[in-house]
């Protein structure tokens, strides 16, 4: 279930990450681009989870 949640949230977080990234101002497309590094993360971590089964 773990492996799931993380991929959505890790979509999300990508998602809204390249929304930021289009933005004007400096500090909005930093925050975009941080934001889409975490959903990548999220995700990977969503499919180790889901590798490694339930021994997580």
């Amino acid at each position: 279930m773990g492996e799931l949640t993380e991929k959505a949230k890790g979509n999300a977080n990508e998602a809204v990450g390249n929304m930021k990234q289009k933005s004007d101002d400096p500090k909005t497309r930093a925050e975009g681009r941080s934001q889409e590094k975490k959903g990548e993360a999220q995700q990977l971590k969503g499919e180790v989870e889901g590798k490694l089964g339930n021994d997580v």
